[in-house]
């Protein structure tokens, strides 16, 4: 009897063991998933501070450390929960695959920078020519910066690096004629005064940009979506290191998703605070106008370069250009007509045509990207051009 009921009891007793075992491990689960979700507890809790003290705080910018201490802080917790935006983002793609992984990362990127121009514009004395700033030095960051960062050290490491030319080919083919019709165009039209468009060429130029942005997502996630995978001939092996470091801590897409759009709210929150030292530097200490957009694209597009640079040095350089000419053109087609509707809801003018110089480096760089894409193999040499082209435009931000 007593063996039987030892028989009997020692099931019992591994199963009780088993389920302590598995409470435990599902406690720790939970308690790292909450140690890795700090930047958003750091966010929610500056978004409380901000809710009751804000107005108080930003009321009064002139002491030139407190002004400091404000965007300081302001801007670090903002590119904290962007980062963690595009970190679930990452994963997200991860689980989608190409192209559609990388389409919920420009995705997500834009529509932070859509919420910071649109908060910026409308708090305060606004900035009639934050967006035509931000859309620019999106361009400059990412055609010249983020790309010529990514082929330099691709080719540091790897000599050189190849890529679906087609890909390539079709989102240059978009950007640059909504970059010249958006920011160039402007300047020569007659119906209006100054950089701006007429009501109804405005209504055309948003209705064009949602359209060709509409029909570019369908030949990329459907009728064409081999241009933006690498071909099976040229697939590359040396991508241990990126998949390695993504694949950590992965969950399911609804969790995912869910703190994704957590850690968005932050940001769209903050975005109306972030606005009053901003605009304060533009026009109480006559900072640049341009440093306006500058910051904004800096705070969205920090994350992406982060991860456009691993891609690239993981020798996986088709994502790389999938993230950096997707960025681009997601700002653009999106942004324009964003800021159009904010302008036209609010009676806003909105200023898009960039002034001679910065219109001669646009042209510049669109034309060097064509030729840069114009090859499948990439090498040092072309990360160096854009690399200074991103130099000259620094430059010129507070020397023209």
């Amino acid at each position: 009897m007593n063996a039987e009921q030892i028989s009997h009891g020692a099931p019992r007793d591994g199963t009780a063991r088993q389920s302590t075992a598995n409470g435990s491990a599902s406690r720790e689960t939970v308690l790292v998933s909450l140690r890795r979700e700090w930047p958003l507890m750091t966010s929610l809790v500056t978004v409380a501070l901000f809710a009751l003290f804000g107005p108080t705080w930003l009321a009064d910018l002139t002491n030139r450390l407190w002004f400091a201490l404000m965007l300081g802080w302001l801007f670090a917790v903002v590119l904290l929960s962007a980062f963690a935006v595009v970190r679930h983002a990452e994963h997200l793609a991860l689980k989608l695959g190409e192209p559609g992984g990388t389409l919920v990362l420009t995705l997500a990127v834009t529509g932070i920078e859509v919420i910071m121009i649109s908060a910026v514009m409308l708090s305060g004395k606004g900035n009639a020519s934050l967006a035509r700033d931000a859309m620019f030095a999106v361009i400059m960051i990412v055609l010249n910066g983020m790309v010529g960062c990514s082929l330099l050290l691709g080719g540091l490491r790897y000599r050189e690096q190849t890529y679906n030319l087609q890909g390539a080919n079709a989102f240059l083919a978009v950007i640059v004629p909504l970059a010249v019709l958006g920011l160039v165009l402007p300047n020569f039209t007659h119906s209006s005064p100054g950089p701006t468009f007429s009501g109804l060429q405005a209504a055309f130029l948003a209705l064009m940009s949602i359209a060709l942005y509409g029909v570019f997502l369908a030949i990329q996630n459907s009728r064409h979506r081999d241009y933006f995978i690498v071909p099976p001939s040229e697939e590359v092996t040396d991508c241990a290191e990126w998949g390695g470091q993504r694949g950590d801590g992965s969950r399911s897409v609804a969790y995912h998703s869910l703190l994704l759009g957590m850690n968005l709210l932050p940001v769209v929150l903050l975005s109306k605070q972030i606005a009053a030292p901003i605009n304060y530097a533009i026009h109480e200490m006559h900072a640049p106008s341009a440093l306006g957009g500058l910051l904004v694209s800096v705070l969205v597009l920090s994350p992406e370069s982060l991860g456009a640079a691993r891609a690239a040095l993981a020798n996986q350089l088709q994502r790389s250009v999938n993230l950096l000419l997707g960025s681009v053109l997601a700002s653009i087609s999106l942004t324009i007509p964003a800021v159009l509707a904010v302008g036209f809801m609010t009676s806003r003018t909105i200023v898009l045509g960039l002034d001679a110089v910065d219109m001669t480096l646009l042209l510049l760089t669109l034309g060097v990207s064509t030729l840069t894409f114009a090859s499948a193999r990439t090498n040092v040499l072309l990360g160096a051009v854009h690399l200074l082209l991103f130099l000259a435009y620094f430059m010129l931000i507070f020397e023209k």
